[in-house]
């Protein structure tokens, strides 16, 4: 489907417009005390003033780029998934099922949709399923047991959704039930920011809501899984493609 323009970074400021509230509050008190400051520590305050701006704009101009500007949304990268058995994993909104269904017309699709609220307690989830209800098709599970039979997968995507299981034993269960459905041959496409340098520098704190390069390597190894390829889709973002290590399943 057509992305509209600005869609990615303005999705971002509305589901978390409460961090961008707190974000222009710091500049807003030191350009407001700057006048009633001596001159040594006025240029101080405008030093602090200056990063502080940089510090809330810059996550904005890479996520423009990222979201909207680059092509990780049209899902070219991805293989080719007519006449394969699909499972689409996401966290309580869903970016991409009907991508995939538009790019591939002989997809076999099913969403899947694993957000708790108990468990996920992320705010600008809840906003996004709030302004983005899910797809009456989409079938809800839990990370505990996938309602599927083993080997009924050739192709498991999950798209920057997996990293809210912020609990390292759950999130390595539920990649062990994904690795229960997946086919012989099949392949898990787990796209992701990383904890990682270029998204440090991009969104300072905010890079802690990732996962480490070594976490994932971690959980995959844990879950069953070998990373066969590991693909760059801009500096920020990180496309792990598994394979099961029992290749007897």
């Amino acid at each position: 489907m057509k992305r509209k323009p600005f869609q990615g970074v303005l999705n971002i400021i509305r589901f978390n417009w409460h961090l961008y509230l707190v974000g222009l509050a710091f500049p807003l008190v030191i350009l407001l005390l700057m006048p009633h400051l001596p001159g040594s520590l006025r240029v101080a305050a405008m030093v602090l003033f200056i990063l502080a701006i940089i510090n809330l704009v810059l996550p904005l101009v890479i996520s423009f780029y990222i979201y909207d500007y680059s092509d990780l949304y049209s899902l070219s990268w991805l293989p080719d998934l007519n006449h394969q058995r699909t499972l689409s994993i996401h966290a309580g909104f869903d970016e991409t099922s009907e991508t995939i269904k538009e790019r591939f017309t002989g997809v076999l699709l099913t969403s899947a949709d694993f957000y708790d609220p108990l468990k996920h307690t992320e705010i600008s989830i809840k906003r996004a399923r709030k302004a983005f209800p899910p797809n009456p098709e989409t079938i809800s599970l839990s990370t505990d047991l996938l309602p599927f039979q083993d080997s009924s997968f050739d192709i498991v995507t999950a798209f920057l959704s997996v990293h809210e299981i912020r609990d390292n034993k759950e999130r390595i269960h539920f990649f062990s039930e994904l690795r229960r459905v997946l086919a012989p041959g099949g392949r898990i496409l787990v796209t992701e920011h990383l904890r990682d340098l270029p998204n440090l520098l991009a969104y300072s704190i905010g890079a802690f809501h990732f996962h480490s390069r070594a976490t994932w390597l971690n959980t995959f190894r844990e879950a069953g899984l070998s990373v066969e390829q590991a693909i760059k889709k801009t500096p920020f973002i990180t496309t792990f493609m598994l394979t099961n290590n029992d290749t007897s399943n």
